[in-house]
């Protein structure tokens, strides 16, 4: 699987839910693939996709989606280790490693000997799954979705070559964010 298809996967395995994808390439490919009000695109601040995704997650008490990517994830692992003190809160934290920062260059990623999932359940993060194709990825959601009730990571392993990548979030940034607010507000459990 590739970042498209696993992008892909968490957009078809998903509804209503909040999403924070990172900054670079995952949140031009989640708009080019399929824009919701759901969906906050950052557009800047590598490595803070987990910490907007706690915020969301511990506000709302609904199940949140953090689509990361590997070097995001090492710009920051203070984010694990904050949603792992957290043992109830409801964060699925989809980490995209394809080894490199695509979007600046495709420059290599100094995480090959980290073990994430280590690192996960080192920060509390109860559950830890590595996932290789699209289709356990949308199942795996599917099922965590309207259930997740602790922090998990799920660790993609990329591999392929991308498409072409679709042009930068575009758009009043703003507005951009009021209207991620908005369909919090109004998807918000009664």
């Amino acid at each position: 699987m590739n970042k498209t298809a696993a992008v892909r996967a968490v957009i078809e395995a998903t509804a209503d839910e909040p999403i924070v994808f990172t900054t670079g390439y995952a949140c031009r490919i989640a708009q080019g693939v399929l824009d919701r009000p759901n969906h906050f695109y950052m557009t800047g601040s590598m490595g803070l996709a987990s910490s907007i995704g706690i915020g969301i997650a511990q506000q709302t008490g609904r199940p949140t989606v953090v689509v990361d990517g590997d070097g995001s994830l090492l710009m920051n692992p203070a984010g694990l280790v904050a949603a792992g003190a957290l043992g109830s809160l409801p964060l699925v934290h989809v980490l995209l490693d394809d080894g490199k920062y695509a979007s600046t260059g495709g420059q290599h990623v100094p995480s090959g000997g980290t073990d994430f999932a280590l690192l996960a359940r080192g920060s509390g993060y109860p559950r830890v799954e590595r996932i290789e194709r699209a289709d356990v990825l949308v199942a795996t959601l599917r099922a965590l979705a309207g259930t997740c009730a602790a922090p998990t990571l799920l660790h993609c392993a990329l591999a392929g070559d991308e498409p072409p990548v679709p042009p930068r979030v575009d758009g009043d940034l703003a507005a951009h964010a009021a209207r991620f607010a908005t369909a919090l507000r109004k998807s918000a459990p009664c």
